[in-house]
C-alpha cells in the first residue's frame, strides 16, 4: 500500500514537473514567435521608410506597434494610438502592409489596423497657439509646425494634386481660396463622389494659404470629430472654449459634412460658427459627397449658410485625366518600370475614382519590388483581381467583334474564318488584342472565340497590336476610336 501510494505520489510530482516544463516550452514557442514577428515588421518598415519617404514614415507607420497573430483566422493586429491616425492608415496603407505581410509570411491572410484598445480615446484636436489670446506675430517655421498639427497631411499639396476638364473649377476655386486675396466666394463647398479628390483639395488649401499667411491659424477636421468634440464639450461644460477655439481659426476645413446629418443641437453650433467664421472675414471649406440640397436632415438655414458660397462640383476623372495621374504618380516611384500598355489598361479598366487607382498602381508597383517580377500586363490582371472587377464594364467579345466589324468594313465571319488577306488578318488581330485588354477572358478562351486558334496566335496578336501602336499614329487612332465606341 504504503509503495502504491509512494509510486502514485511520485508520479504526480513528475506530472507537475512535465506540465511545468510543457509551460516553460509554450513561453518560449510564444516568446519567439513574437521576435520572429518584430524582425519581420522591421524589414516591413525599413522598406516602407524609403517608398513613402522619411517625414510620411514617421507620421503614420512608425507609431504602428505589432499586436497579436492569430493562426487559426491567419489575422495579424495592427495597432495605432488614435482612431484618427488608424483610420488614416487603414485608408490608405492598408493594402500595402497586407501585401508586405503576405510576402514576409505565408500565413498571414489577414492585417486588422486599428486603434490600440488600452488607448480608445479620441485625441484632444486643440491646437495650442490657436486658444491662446492673440500674441505678437511668429516666425515662419512655427506657424508652419503649427499646421502640421492641425491635422494636415503633408502629401497632400496643390503641386501633387493633377487637374483636368472634370475638376478645373474646384481646383481654381481652391487656389482662390488659398490665396491672400480675400476671395469673391465663401464658403466654399466641394461636392464629389468617394475617391475624387476633394480630401485632398481641403488639404492642399491648409497648406498653400500657411505658406502665404505665415502665422495663420489653420483647421482641418472631418464632420464626425466635430461632433465628438461638440459632445465631448458638453459633457465636460467646456462649451465656452469649445466655441472660442473653433472661432480663432482663420482658416478652417470640414470633411465628409454630411455626417453631420441629424443632429439637431450639432447642427446649430455649427451655424453659429460659420456665421461667426463669415463676419470676421475668416475662411470655411467644408466638402461632401453630394449638394448641399441633397443633404437629408440638415436644417434649412444650415443649407443655406452652405450654399451662399461657391459649390464647386468635382466630377469623376475621364480617361485622359486618369493617364495623367497615373503618370504623374508613376514619377514618384524613381526607377520603378511600368510599361505603357500597364498604364494604359489601368487607366482604362479602374475608372470608378481616382482612389482605387492609385491604389492599384501603388499595389502593383509594390508587389514587383518585393517579389522581384518585372511589372507587366498579365501581373496587372493577376494582383488586382478584385479592383479590376469591381471597376470593368462586362463587355463581351461578341460586342468587340461587331465592333471591329463595323469600323473595318468587314463581315462577321471573317474574325473566325481562315483567310490569311490583311485586309481581313488585321481587324482579327486588332479585334483580339481588344479582348484581351478589355476583359477576363484569357488567351485560349479569346482563341475559341475567333475559330479555336491557338493561345500563341493571340498572344502574337497582342503583342503585334501593341507594338504598332507605339509606332504606326494611325493604328494608335483606330484602337483608341475603337475603345471610346466600346466604353461608352
Amino acid at each position: 500500500m504504503g509503495g502504491a501510494s509512494q509510486a502514485a505520489g511520485g508520479n504526480k510530482t513528475t506530472g507537475h514537473a512535465g506540465q511545468a516544463k510543457k509551460g516553460r516550452e509554450g513561453t518560449m514557442i510564444e516568446d519567439q514567435e513574437a521576435l520572429d514577428l518584430a524582425a519581420d515588421w522591421a524589414d516591413i518598415s525599413q522598406g516602407l521608410k524609403k517608398d513613402l519617404g522619411s517625414q510620411l514614415h514617421s507620421q503614420w507607420i512608425k507609431p504602428i506597434q505589432l499586436g497579436s497573430f492569430c493562426k487559426d483566422t491567419g489575422t495579424l493586429d495592427l495597432f495605432l494610438p488614435t482612431e484618427f491616425s488608424a483610420n488614416w492608415v487603414a485608408d490608405r496603407f492598408a493594402d500595402r502592409l497586407s501585401l508586405a505581410w503576405k510576402i514576409a509570411r505565408a500565413e498571414v491572410r489577414q492585417v486588422r489596423i486599428t486603434v490600440h484598445p488600452r488607448r480608445r480615446t479620441m485625441p484632444d484636436l486643440r491646437v495650442a497657439a490657436a486658444f491662446e489670446p492673440a500674441a505678437p506675430a511668429r516666425a515662419v517655421a512655427p506657424a508652419v509646425a503649427e499646421t502640421a498639427l492641425a491635422g494636415l497631411d503633408p502629401s497632400l499639396t496643390f503641386a501633387d494634386f493633377v487637374s483636368g476638364s472634370a475638376n478645373v473649377l474646384a481646383v481654381n476655386a481652391a487656389q482662390r481660396m488659398a490665396a491672400l486675396e480675400t476671395p469673391q466666394f465663401s464658403p466654399l463647398y466641394l461636392k464629389a463622389s468617394t475617391g475624387q479628390g476633394k480630401t485632398h483639395l481641403l488639404h492642399a488649401i491648409g497648406h498653400a494659404y500657411a505658406a502665404a499667411k505665415p502665422g495663420a491659424r489653420i483647421f482641418y477636421c472631418s464632420a464626425e470629430r466635430f461632433m465628438i468634440e461638440f459632445v465631448q464639450a458638453m459633457r465636460s461644460n467646456e462649451m465656452i472654449e469649445f466655441k472660442a477655439r473653433l472661432r480663432g481659426f482663420d482658416l478652417l476645413l470640414v470633411d465628409d459634412i454630411q455626417f453631420i446629418i441629424g443632429k439637431a443641437s450639432t447642427q446649430e453650433e455649427f451655424l453659429h460658427t460659420i456665421d461667426a467664421l463669415m463676419s470676421a472675414g475668416k475662411r470655411l471649406v467644408v466638402a461632401a459627397d453630394r449638394a448641399p440640397q441633397a443633404l437629408d436632415g440638415v436644417e434649412q438655414r444650415l443649407l443655406s449658410r452652405l450654399s451662399m458660397g461657391l459649390v464647386a462640383d468635382i466630377q469623376p476623372a475621364d480617361i485622359e485625366l486618369r493617364r495623367k495621374i497615373l503618370e504623374h504618380r508613376l514619377a514618384r516611384f524613381g526607377n520603378a518600370q511600368v510599361p505603357g500598355d500597364v498604364i494604359e489598361f489601368l487607366a482604362r479598366t479602374i475608372n470608378r475614382n481616382v482612389r482605387e487607382l492609385v491604389g492599384g498602381l501603388n499595389k502593383l508597383i509594390a508587389y514587383a519590388q518585393l517579389t522581384g517580377q518585372p511589372v507587366s500586363l498579365s501581373l496587372a490582371e493577376e494582383q488586382l483581381t478584385d479592383i479590376l472587377s469591381a471597376n470593368r464594364r462586362r463587355i463581351t467579345i461578341d460586342e468587340i467583334q461587331r465592333t471591329v466589324c463595323q469600323f473595318y468594313r468587314v463581315d462577321r465571319t471573317e474574325m473566325a474564318s481562315k483567310r490569311r488577306a490583311r485586309a481581313v488578318v488585321r481587324p482579327r488581330q486588332v479585334a483580339m488584342y481588344l479582348a484581351k485588354v478589355l476583359t477576363p477572358r484569357s488567351y485560349p478562351e479569346i482563341g475559341r472565340k475567333f475559330g479555336g486558334r491557338d493561345h500563341s496566335t493571340v498572344i502574337h496578336a497582342v503583342r503585334l497590336i501593341e507594338e504598332l501602336r507605339t509606332r504606326d499614329a494611325d493604328m494608335d487612332g483606330d484602337v483608341r476610336t475603337l475603345l471610346r465606341q466600346l466604353e461608352d
